[in-house]
């Protein structure tokens, strides 16, 4: 396993073909989807063009979501990390996107924002990443929470394809 970094209860490595089945798991579950404003996927395939997609990133930008493994268990809980968006919204354009998503089982439990901090400090530190946006819907609280915990601010908030949507972003104040 190509371990990327480490935290006390979590491994991040890159996603790899054989995550698809625990991706469709997580991605097939209504409530996982509840807050992404679209629903569920349907099929495993949907997943593994996800996970080519994520394995793309890798390639073509050093950079992308990466698994979260439970370090006693070896067990795929989901994923965090960034993805660089060349498109724009919201008036920006080749941004760093933060996002993360977990398997329902490991919600509360603090695995998010453990996770999400460390992938935080490698890319503010090893990457030199300049700054992070992240968003969510405008009534998912418990992203926003974790959100705020991991020092990003809300910026804005905007409409995006019917939906009210919040804007965070965190700017990189270690290597500065």
């Amino acid at each position: 396993m190509n371990i990327i970094l480490e935290t006390d209860r979590l491994y991040l490595r890159e996603i790899l073909p054989s995550d698809d089945e625990k991706m469709f798991e997580m991605d097939s579950d209504p409530e996982v989807y509840k807050f992404l404003g679209r629903k569920p996927i349907r099929d495993i395939d949907q997943s593994r063009k996800m996970i080519k997609g994520i394995m793309q990133q890798y390639q073509e930008n050093g950079i992308g979501r990466w698994a979260i493994i439970d370090k006693e268990t070896n067990n795929f809980m989901g994923w965090t990390g960034f993805k660089l968006e060349k498109e724009e919204l919201n008036g920006y354009s080749n941004y760093y996107d933060l996002r993360f998503r977990l398997l329902r089982k490991f919600w509360g439990k603090g695995y998010i924002t453990e996770a999400t901090k460390a992938a935080i400090e490698y890319a503010f530190e090893k990457l030199d990443i300049k700054e992070i946006c992240s968003m969510t819907l405008t009534t998912n609280e418990k992203s926003q929470k974790v959100l705020d915990k991991l020092g990003l601010k809300l910026v804005d908030k905007f409409m995006y394809q019917g939906d009210e949507i919040t804007w965070y972003k965190r700017e990189n104040t270690i290597n500065n």
